[in-house]
């Protein structure tokens, strides 16, 4: 396999995964476009990887910061091959305590900020890089954005809308343009998501201060239980998602080393040879994550079949709804995963 030679452009790199990750692309050889609202962070850095890293200063709930980094990122480079929506905030308190100033700030971070960079990055993937090269596109979730926690209502609730807005979006690339890209759900990781500058915490509602109350344990659990992610383990996670996408193999020490990864590699290799892989819609990035994931979709199916007499009971009298959905979702383009289902 060649080794890589990708442009990455990552948002919300002054710590955590992206300071992780932009540490290990540079260590690799790899090119960086890494923003945060404080590029100084990265003045240490910056003068021994001159040609290898911009640094550049985006608060990207600003959409003409996001479109300027992007263009000083093809300035320099020529292109751009990876983006990396990274950039976020932990807020924690019931929905009747988060003023509507916070609810409505983490939306525009967390929702409408990537929404811009997806957009940015999608132009650029189809009309800055060479015809068919494309692209592929990281958006961080987390597991709360496929199953909410209490006091999280807000901050899951701009992950939820991610996550829809990012299956839609990977569906309405046109297969020439060669855009990829996979939700990244990721449990609690040792950074500096859940304190500091990186968090708020509301003072509780005075409804909710009894012990026993729901959010009363959770507020009680939360920063006393270890975190079980490591957010370099995490960083190489994503760079090998990135390599199998476009059938690379990074030289990084380290990176394709560890507990099942061996097994796992040799058995795509097997299975696809030397062709990209196609990546999954979600990766759950720690066992906590892949569990509560996993016992959530359950339960969602369990409960569907429970209650299945209630959905049908609705279907109108003149249709069949299996018919329904072989006549009228299977072949329409928008669902291939039903087609897919339904022809087994």
């Amino acid at each position: 396999m060649p080794s890589p030679n990708r442009v990455w452009f990552i948002t919300g790199t002054s710590s955590g995964l992206g300071k992780a990750l932009t540490d290990l692309l540079l260590a690799n050889g790899e090119r960086v476009v890494a923003t945060c609202r404080d590029s100084t962070v990265h003045d240490k850095i910056s003068a021994g990887h001159q040609n290898q890293l911009l640094a550049y200063k985006v608060d990207v709930t600003k959409e003409d910061e996001i479109k300027a980094a992007f263009a000083a990122g093809v300035e320099k480079f020529g292109r751009i091959d990876v983006v990396v929506n990274n950039a976020g905030i932990g807020l924690f308190g019931e929905m009747e305590a988060v003023p509507e100033e916070d609810a409505r700030y983490i939306m525009e971070l967390q929702y409408w900020g990537p929404v811009h960079v997806m957009k940015e990055a999608a132009r650029i993937f189809r009309e800055v890089n060479p015809p068919g090269a494309g692209g592929c596109l990281f958006n961080v979730s987390t597991v709360g954005g496929y199953r909410a926690n209490p006091t999280l209502s807000y901050y899951s609730a701009s992950k939820f809308a991610l996550e829809a807005s990012t299956q839609a979006f990977l569906q309405e690339m046109h297969p020439s343009w060669n855009i990829k890209g996979c939700i990244l759900e990721p449990g609690g990781f040792r950074s500096e998501w859940s304190s500091g500058h990186n968090s708020k915490s509301i003072t509780p509602h005075p409804a909710y201060t009894d012990t026993s109350s729901p959010t009363s344990i959770f507020r009680q659990i939360h920063g006393k239980i270890p975190y079980l992610g490591d957010p370099v383990k995490m960083a190489k996670a994503v760079i090998r998602l990135a390599d199998l996408a476009i059938c690379v193999r990074s030289e990084l020490p380290g990176l394709w080393s560890g507990e099942g990864v061996e097994k796992s590699v040799a058995e795509y290799s097997r299975a696809i040879g030397n062709s990209p892989i196609t990546l999954p819609l979600r990766v759950q990035l720690g066992s906590e994550s892949l569990f509560l994931v996993n016992m959530q979709a359950t339960r969602t199916i369990e409960e569907g079949k429970e209650w299945s007499w209630i959905s049908h009971s609705t279907n109108c009298d003149d249709i069949d709804g299996q018919s329904y959905v072989k006549q009228h979702l299977m072949g329409s383009g928008g669902f291939a995963d039903v087609d897919k289902a339904m022809s087994k």
